[in-house]
């Protein structure tokens, strides 16, 4: 039985494809299955943003072929882990929640990197053109712990 890994943003756009997709190159698939989810639902069916697809192919990573899709409550039985992008993606799973068990899967992660420090992933949609080079780098360091910690396992 495959380890299920599930990354959530806002939109399911910018930050959690680029996630998915960065985790998922770090893992064998025949053992783990990395996917991702927004909270909103703005973007069910379309691509991640172009920019996220941009940096991903500069870095030798095809996320072309995701469709955004809204974290549901079915989540929590389906993934072992649910990383978080930032404070408000974090309440607004927690909130879904029906038991400590569904809330313990769930984690910021760049706490993978700042141990209960409890950084955002800024989200780059708005931002500057590098912000997406930006959150590359952060989501590439914060996976090589997830995947090391996985692999450990």
């Amino acid at each position: 039985m495959p380890i299920k890994i599930l990354m959530v943003c806002l939109g399911n756009i910018c930050r959690s494809p680029l996630a998915e997709g960065i985790l998922a190159s770090k893992l064998p698939k025949e053992k783990f299955i990395v996917d991702s989810a927004g909270t909103g639902s703005w973007h069910i069916g379309h691509q991640p943003d172009e920019r996220s697809i941009a940096v991903a192919q500069k870095n030798k990573i095809d996320i072309t072929g995701q469709r955004g899709r809204q974290f549901t409550k079915n989540d929590f039985d389906t993934f072992d882990y649910i990383y978080v992008m930032d404070h408000s993606n974090y309440q607004d799973v927690i909130k879904l929640a029906d038991n400590q068990e569904q809330k313990n899967k769930v984690q910021l992660i760049l706490n993978e990197l700042f141990p209960d420090e409890n950084v955002d992933v800024p989200d780059p949609y708005f931002g500057l053109t590098n912000g997406f080079e930006l959150v590359y780098k952060m989501l590439d360091e914060a996976c090589d712990v997830i995947s090391k910690k996985l692999l450990e396992k």
